[in-house]
């Protein structure tokens, strides 16, 4: 399947008369199939979670995975439009281990680069004419990809904006997330099931699914982010506090301890500091908090893959995909 998806997105990412200029090679390179020199590598991509779900989702919800390829690659490429922005907004050198695009080309050609994936998405998601999708549901598919586009920049605004913030509350941050993170993975699982053709009340389920699996995803991400086992997780468990990112369970944690406000404001961060914000996050019950929240949404998650009924060889697959994600220790 993931074959496929890459095939797809390099017939998209592709200049039709010559091979790559600077302006498609600044987008193979942050895809990762080339080197800064444009010369072909082979490195690590990223998982490919989106892409594969709305492919095993389509096949489970009975439809054939190979129709909604164009569906797939469109939703990476969208996600790598965004990673390209989320690079320059947060100022980030470097991604999967190398430079990003901004610090290799500059602001500017970033911003165009991610500008230009952005409108390839949508010029992919309508290759799905060429697979026999039906009109009218590449129709609904493109208008549900606007919404989530919609819902991923006002995540990233938020997220931008908490930086700046006091008195964050949990609930902002779950608005937060719920754009930033679960919106594109609500859109992938749905928009299998509507290639697939099924009823609206099956979408309702798997878009819901999607929804619940993306909050459940990024819950425990936080949770691992500060009582992760870094061996395991291969991620120091003491930068999301050092770096006073405002996670979950650290929002919880301010707004029931003045102390913890004081020491997060006024204390340089060092391995004694790292220490004791832990040690009140657990006292005020942070952890239990977040584990709490993590654990309703995987349930729901859950629940809402049942209501859908995937069936075959794709199901079993759909499955271990989400225990995958949801059943990481922490």
């Amino acid at each position: 399947m993931l074959t496929a998806v890459e095939d797809e997105m390099r017939a998209v990412l592709q200049r039709q008369d010559a091979s790559p200029d600077l302006f498609y090679g600044m987008m193979h390179y942050h895809m990762g199939w080339v080197d800064a020199n444009l010369q072909p590598v082979q490195l690590n991509s990223g998982k490919r979670i989106r892409p594969l779900l709305c492919l095993l989702v389509c096949q489970a919800a009975g439809g054939d995975w190979r129709q909604a390829v164009p569906a797939a690659a469109a939703i990476e490429i969208l996600h790598n439009f965004s990673l390209i922005h989320d690079d320059i907004e947060d100022a980030s050198p470097t991604r999967r281990g190398r430079d990003t695009i901004w610090k290799l080309w500059g602001v500017e050609q970033a911003i165009n680069s991610g500008d230009a994936m952005f409108a390839i998405a949508h010029l992919a998601l309508t290759r799905l004419l060429d697979r026999g999708v039906d009109a009218a549901v590449i129709v609904e598919a493109l208008r549900r990809f606007d919404e989530t586009c919609v819902r991923l920049t006002q995540g990233q605004h938020a997220d931008m904006d908490f930086e700046k913030r006091e008195g964050v509350s949990v609930a902002d941050y779950i608005e937060m997330i719920t754009g930033k993170t679960a919106v594109l993975l609500s859109y992938a699982a749905a928009v299998g099931a509507l290639v697939a053709g099924r009823d609206p009340q099956t979408i309702h389920h798997y878009t819901q699914y999607g929804l619940n699996l993306g909050l459940a995803f990024q819950v425990i991400d936080d949770i691992l982010g500060i009582w992760g086992d870094e061996s395991r997780t291969g991620k120091s468990a003491a930068t999301d506090i050092i770096t006073r990112k405002k996670t979950l369970p650290v929002l919880d944690g301010l707004s029931k301890s003045e102390t913890l406000q004081q020491l997060y404001h006024n204390t340089t961060s060092s391995d004694t500091f790292v220490t004791e914000v832990i040690t009140l996050l657990d006292e005020v019950g942070s952890y239990k908090l977040a584990a709490g929240k993590a654990a309703v949404y995987s349930a729901s998650a859950l629940q809402h893959l049942q209501a859908a009924q995937p069936a075959g060889a794709a199901a079993a697959a759909l499955h271990q995909l989400t225990t995958m994600l949801l059943q990481r220790d922490f």
